[in-house]
């Protein structure tokens, strides 16, 4: 048959963590593709066999494979971390096994690493491949339009919010505390967005901080002083949230000299930061500080994430992913490639990859927004210290006296912690 009336194709593969929706793209994808006259090829794990040359993990979708999977959790396509962007001889065996596919549109569904190797595909491909990217990602962290979140971020902040919920009435009927570390390597959305609907006693996320390198005491001062606040108004337990990417803003050569920290380092000499346990370490510290003052506080530490990147997605995300899917088809039928497809207020808004790619050759990252109104009103709901606990003197001597800490020492101790960032003043000379 002449090459000009072949049927053409369309690609579609899932790169990255888990996330609630990923089937509901694959779906919509799949039956908007067909339904315009295109073959569907789902890729088996991501880039992981087509950046080593290999074109044989892949299946034909038909309506009838995909139509009822958007209630789902998980990909029938599976994912992969594999990163072909790490180097020419890997996009160049990526580029020649979609070709051997006879791939004539390419649909990646992933975060910021899989959105930065479509990027690099399409321009390799030079218009032989056109791509679209639709933003994927629980850690509701890449730069979408009108501040929309990425699809599945709203339903692993569902499911974390109900887990939050039960572990905060379980602290009040056992009068302990629970540390709560959230995903989210470089922003703090999903950590806060859980503790804010959950009304968690306290949620600290990195970017409070600013691009400020903090010390570990300072979540443990951060930590201790909000349990003291608690003791002050009878309530001797709480729910903290801690969002992860906390672990990269800290000291690193703090970390690396502190008895509870047990770090692994990589070839060159740095720091595993994945390996690092916030939660546990800053558990183990605060409790030995309560302790050594005559204070005994349970606590318990527990991490959540992988619970909510495979949760079945709930309807806003059933129904934000079939509108992207089909966004995506429309956009790279309309002769189109080269975007990351996003929706917003019912349009379709392609924003172009080199619109986005910051001077590393990567997409940005978006952080939480710590000046917002929003950000704001989760601070005034949290227990934590605040200027106007240092106003009046026999407030602070009630709380040193619960802590059993005198006056000045407590003042010494925390009250930097009301500072924008909360950072010590160190003394001058």
């Amino acid at each position: 048959m002449d090459d000009h009336y072949r049927k053409k194709t369309l690609a579609i593969l899932v790169g990255g963590g888990p996330a609630p929706g990923i089937n509901g793209v694959i779906r919509s994808v799949t039956i908007e593709a067909i339904n315009s006259g295109l073959t569907v090829y789902g890729i088996f794990e991501g880039f992981e066999h087509l950046s080593r040359g290999d074109s044989t993990h892949f299946r034909e979708l038909k309506i009838e494979d995909v139509s009822r999977i958007h209630y789902t959790g998980g990909s029938i396509l599976y994912t992969s971390r594999v990163n072909p962007a790490k180097s020419k001889e890997m996009l160049d065996a990526t580029l020649k096994s979609l070709t051997q596919l006879s791939v004539d549109y390419l649909i990646t569904i992933g975060g910021d690493d899989t959105a930065t190797s479509a990027y690099k595909i399409d321009q390799l491909a030079k218009g032989q491949i056109q791509v679209a990217h639709v933003p994927k990602t629980i850690d509701n962290d890449l730069p979408l339009p009108g501040n929309m979140p990425t699809f599945g971020y709203q339903t692993a902040r569902d499911f974390g919010f109900r887990i939050v919920q039960s572990l905060m009435l379980d602290a009040a009927t056992t009068r302990r505390w629970y540390y709560v570390v959230s995903m989210g390597r470089k922003a703090g959305h999903l950590a806060l967005g859980i503790g804010k609907a959950a009304g968690a006693t306290l949620t600290i996320i990195g970017e409070e901080f600013r691009n400020t390198t903090i010390s570990f005491e300072t979540v443990c001062d951060i930590l201790e002083a909000s349990i003291i606040k608690r003791m002050s108004q009878g309530n001797p337990y709480g729910v903290a949230i801690l969002a992860e990417g906390i672990i990269t803003r800290i000291d690193q050569n703090e970390l690396m000299n502190h008895p509870y920290v047990n770090l692994e380092k990589d070839l060159h000499g740095n720091i595993r930061l994945s390996e690092v346990d916030i939660g546990r370490i800053t558990k183990d510290e605060v409790r030995r500080r309560l302790r050594e003052r005559g204070i005994n506080v349970t606590i318990v530490n527990k991490d959540i994430g992988y619970e909510l990147r495979c949760a079945d997605p709930i309807p806003y995300d059933c129904e934000y992913t079939q509108d992207l899917g089909y966004a995506a088809v429309r956009y790279l039928l309309d002769d189109n490639s080269g975007a990351i497809v996003t929706v917003d207020k019912g349009s379709l808004i392609p924003i172009k990859f080199e619109d986005i790619i910051n001077s590393e050759g990567r997409i940005s990252t978006r952080e939480a927004d710590v000046d917002s109104d929003s950000y704001q009103v989760a601070r005034k709901y949290m227990i934590r210290l605040e200027k106007s606990d240092f106003d009046e003197l026999k407030n602070v001597a009630r709380l040193a006296l619960i802590g059993n800490m005198k006056t000045e020492e407590f003042i010494e101790k925390f009250k930097y912690l009301t500072n924008d960032p909360p950072v010590k003043n160190k003394p001058a000379g």
